[in-house]
């Protein structure tokens, strides 16, 4: 597969941004810069230092963890679909939700809300759970849950 050198550009970017040492550096960096106070009198120019560095660090980071971020929930929409395509008994309708609007996501919200309140209901009338067999308490030396 092709990748672009924005991908691998910003992939090696969010790696350096997420790791411990980039944090550390920061911290340093702000220390060194507020020690340095007194030999630059605290003027104008030494406040600006830091005011435009910082500003420009998070305004291309917002893009940056965006774009990161845009890539990762496409990669698990398309797994979760994968998953639903993959089971029998899923709902294919569920497939591709992320594209319908506010007020189909609201109704099909509706219907799995309904779903699962009624299959709360029957667990504590302990009746058997859809598909599922009857939960054991973990106290009582059952621990564990069959299907």
């Amino acid at each position: 597969m092709k990748s672009s050198w924005f991908l691998k550009f910003s992939n090696t970017l969010a790696k350096l941004a997420g790791r411990a040492s980039t944090f550390v550096i920061a911290v340093v960096l702000v220390i060194v810069w507020g020690l340095s106070g007194p030999l630059f009198h605290f003027s104008d120019t030494w406040q600006l230092v830091i005011n435009t560095s910082t500003t420009i660090v998070t305004f291309l980071m917002v893009f940056l963890i965006q774009n990161t971020q845009n890539r990762d929930t496409a990669a698990m929409q398309i797994k979760l679909d994968e998953i639903i395509r993959a089971i029998d008994t899923a709902h294919n309708a569920l497939l591709d939700l992320e594209e319908l609007d506010q007020k189909e996501l609201g109704n099909f919200r509706k219907r799995y809300e309904k779903l699962a309140q009624e299959a709360r209901d029957n667990l504590r009338s302990e009746d058997r759970d859809i598909d599922v067999s009857p939960l054991r308490d973990d106290r009582a030396g059952g621990g564990e849950r069959r299907r």
